[in-house]
């Protein structure tokens, strides 16, 4: 497997500073050379620029716009050449929005993006439906083109909505606790599929696979968000509310591998991952790095 690791290092749509740390704590950790000593060929194309959160007191409602904005568009035209068949990109960010850069980059290539989104939040609100301002809460709205969302980021690469909503599947979402009435809403009008968090923790491999049955034929991208982890298992998200709920590495490495092994996968990016709190447990990020690196290698899923 030929796998290419490019690092999006801002934490411009963030809740706070830290993610932008990301890219470079999962090299520190051993990411490529556990991919290397796990088989791969690895090809590590560097960092894009590093982008940090700051208080944005003239658009409070989606803070770091413009910022959020140059940061999708770099990043696809950065991946759009690093995308193949057969070979699998490795997007480490970064906010949750570099999620919607690696699909611009597949719509860029020439192909329809699907993606499977691994996260305990839903991140269909808008500037509109809630005053947090974090536009790392909004990433699948603005993919989406939903009423409300900024059109400058849901246009940032002149492919809006980037994706249809029988493109997208959720996977690992606790869609009672951990969402707005708007998203819950959304996700009823538009029938979106959420495989939910108790069938990812009961049976990673076989919630992946419904997840995976459910997108639509295709080549396909996967993203996560650290966040979708129990938070005590491993401390790591930006978000430290995933106490006592959530799957463990173990379980999130279960079912990365049955998604990646797909031959139609072309990637994966990860988000929402502060190295400040991975500090609490030194096992953490190493655990990471090693499910990483067997979903990424397996031959066996």
């Amino acid at each position: 497997m030929k796998v290419t690791v490019l690092g999006a290092p801002s934490s411009a749509g963030a809740y706070c500073v830290g993610v932008e740390g990301a890219p470079a704590a999962l090299r520190d950790a051993g990411l490529v050379e556990a991919l290397h000593a796990a088989g791969a060929d690895i090809t590590d194309a560097g960092d894009l620029t590093t982008r940090v959160w700051r208080p944005d007191q003239e658009n409070p409602f989606a803070q770091n716009l413009g910022e959020e904005v140059e940061a999708v568009a770099e990043l696809a035209s950065a991946a759009t050449g690093l995308l193949a068949d057969g070979e699998r990109l490795l997007v480490l960010g970064g906010s949750c929005t570099v999620a919607v850069g690696l699909c611009a980059a597949v719509a860029d290539a020439g192909e329809r993006p699907r993606m499977v989104y691994i996260d305990r939040h839903l991140d269909l609100n808008t500037p509109h439906s809630t005053t947090e301002g974090s536009l790392s809460w909004m990433g699948m709205a603005h993919a989406l083109a939903l009423p409300g969302a900024a059109p400058e980021l849901s246009n940032a690469t002149g492919h809006a909505p980037l994706l249809h909503t029988s493109d997208l599947v959720y996977l690992g979402a606790d869609a009672t606790r951990e969402t707005t009435d708007w998203e819950r809403k959304q996700v009823t009008d538009l029938g979106l599929t959420v495989v939910d968090q108790a069938a990812l923790c009961g049976e990673p491999r076989g919630a992946a696979r419904q997840a995976l049955n459910a997108l639509t034929a295709g080549p396909f991208v996967v993203h996560l968000d650290v966040d979708v982890l129990d938070f005590l298992d491993a401390p790591i998200a930006e978000d430290v509310n995933g106490r006592n709920s959530g799957p463990t590495i173990a379980q999130l490495g279960q079912a990365l591998t049955e998604l990646l092994q797909e031959p139609t996968c072309w990637g994966l990016s990860i988000g929402q991952l502060d190295p400040n709190h991975a500090s609490a447990d030194p096992s953490a990020l190493p655990r990471l790095v090693s499910a990483l690196a067997s979903a990424l290698t397996s031959t066996n899923p």
